[in-house]
């Protein structure tokens, strides 16, 4: 039988600075490295037992930073209940007023904001963009969700941003008038024309994050915005296709990795959750579908990652067939 695992009770559960542990006697160096403890930053370390996400991260890193500092954007999404904004290999986005300089400590990325203004709280945040100083999300400063959206909209990738900001308000965290109204308050700050733009091609009917990445991506190309779950009336009921350009009677549907192009579908497990099979109805409703006069494009996530270029160009070529002229 191997040897239990030296855990004390006081670090059990816990995220902790390595160097108080062994300063206050609680391990030694040497304990430090078994297998009872993971290395989540410099000198930061957790209890293996704890989930490795993003969650994990962010508790890590609160703990190299001054108490001023509020998580936000991707970092702040997550904890917002949007598991896909960042993963535990992603570095931490934080928010700390002008008047504190720190480095940003490898994992962390660190983002100033100006002086506050009226209207703005005390971190110097956009105005409405940032819970009050002194509330908590247990012990947890973050950015509200609009202002979450904001800050996604403005550090991150297009592409990555839209499929945050698609989920925050495909749950009801904020809303579209909420996002229009922090966008024009803020038009004039660095990144603000671009949140505005990012908010109007936002999308809460997507279902999942490829699809909101694919939309995106094909409007990078230079295609026309598309609508993500188009409501189309078909004898058996609504069809919605994964996006679609309703005056072109065009249509893209995104097939996840069960589908039959892929090496093999992926088997649960630990780490490898259930991938459901396709509603068995949706070939015969998707025939029905085609029938009604739209032409339909399938885009599978091998494409999405190998052949983009290609995808693009069936898309335009669709387009054009139906009247698109550019």
């Amino acid at each position: 039988m191997p040897p239990r695992p030296h855990r004390p009770d006081a670090l059990a559960g816990q995220v902790f600075r390595g160097s108080d542990a062994v300063r206050q006697g609680l391990l030694t160096h040497h304990q430090l490295r078994g297998r009872s403890w993971v290395r989540v930053m410099h000198d930061v370390y957790a209890d293996a037992r704890l989930p490795r996400d993003h969650g994990l991260v962010c508790r890590a890193a609160l703990l190299k930073l001054p108490a001023e500092a509020v998580l936000a954007g991707p970092s702040a999404a997550y904890l917002h209940g949007v598991a896909h904004a960042a993963a535990f290999s992603d570095d931490v986005h934080v928010l700390v007023p002008r008047a504190i300089r720190i480095d940003s400590p490898r994992g962390i990325r660190v983002h100033s904001a100006g002086p506050a203004t009226p209207g703005t709280d005390p971190t110097g945040a956009p105005p409405g963009a940032h819970v009050p100083t002194g509330a908590t999300l247990g012990r947890v400063r973050r950015s509200d969700p609009t202002a979450a959206a904001w800050e996604c909209a403005v550090w991150l990738d297009p592409v990555r941003a839209v499929g945050i900001v698609d989920a925050l308000l495909a749950k009801g965290l904020t809303s579209r008038a909420a996002l229009a109204d922090l966008a024009a308050a803020n038009l004039a700050r660095p990144g603000g024309r671009r949140a505005g733009w990012l908010f109007g091609l936002a999308d809460a009917a997507a279902q999942s994050p490829p699809e909101s990445h694919l939309r995106m991506r094909l409007v990078l190309a230079g295609l026309p915005r598309p609508v993500a779950r188009f409501p189309v009336r078909l004898p058996t009921g609504p069809f919605q296709p994964g996006i679609a350009w309703p005056g072109y009677r065009v249509a893209v549907e995104y097939d996840g990795p069960w589908r039959r192009d892929l090496p093999h579908r992926p088997r649960p497990g630990p780490g490898r959750p259930h991938v459901p099979r396709p509603d068995p109805l949706s070939r015969p409703r998707l025939d029905r579908f085609v029938a009604a006069g739209w032409l339909v494009l399938h885009v599978t996530d091998r494409r999405m990652a190998e052949d983009f270029p290609g995808v693009v160009r069936e898309v335009r070529a669709a387009l054009r067939a139906r009247g698109w002229r550019r």
